[in-house]
């Protein structure tokens, strides 16, 4: 069941979640879930709290990215094969590398898009989708989209990451997007 995604603005967005247990209320649910709500809206990634749920659970699939990649440009990320992966209860071990941009977007922030900086390799812990304890490193793109989700596990977004100046040139259309006032083709629950 494809479900609504939260709109910036919404307070859920900004709260620091909570580890679960394996017997979470129709955990197996929620996870197929989010998949179809994932990629029904052409997202490759999504946490729990765009769609209402105050968890450290996320989902990720940068496999489609690394695939769509042109063969020079897959060559930037040597290390990246891209990963489809369940991340529940997940926290950030070390990071390493240089900072380098990359443009974001966000399903919860619409038709907003910026570079934002991060490190090249990021080591997390989290237990997989069968609580089964897990420590990995990612590098490249694969690293950057789950720094991304879990930024919405500690109640941060990715306009978090932008300079002063460029937040408040965003103010406008951030606006716009708390008051519903975006057409986009997913469900969309907005702040009241």
């Amino acid at each position: 069941m494809i479900l609504p995604i939260v709109a910036y603005g919404h307070p859920v967005l900004r709260k620091v979640c909570d580890d679960i247990t394996p017997d979470y209320p129709n955990l197996k649910e929620l996870i197929a879930n989010m998949w179809e709500t994932m990629y029904g809206s052409n997202g490759v990634g999504l946490a729990a709290p765009q769609v209402n749920r105050p968890i450290r659970l996320f989902v990720v699939d940068s496999l489609q990215i690394i695939e769509g990649l042109e063969e020079d440009e897959k060559k930037d990320y040597p290390d990246d094969k891209g990963v489809k992966a369940v991340f529940i209860n997940a926290h950030i071990v070390a990071t390493d590398g240089d900072e380098w941009d990359y443009n974001e977007g966000c399903l919860s922030i619409p038709k907003v898009r910026e570079d934002v900086s991060r490190p090249e390799s990021l080591t997390i812990r989290y237990v997989d989708e069968h609580f089964q304890p897990q420590e990995r490193t990612f590098n490249g793109i694969t690293a950057r989209v789950i720094f991304h989700e879990y930024d919405h596990i500690d109640g941060k977004l990715f306009i978090d990451h932008l300079k002063p100046l460029k937040r408040r040139m965003l103010k406008g259309k951030l606006e716009n997007i708390t008051k519903g006032k975006i057409s986009v083709d997913y469900k969309m629950v907005f702040p009241k």
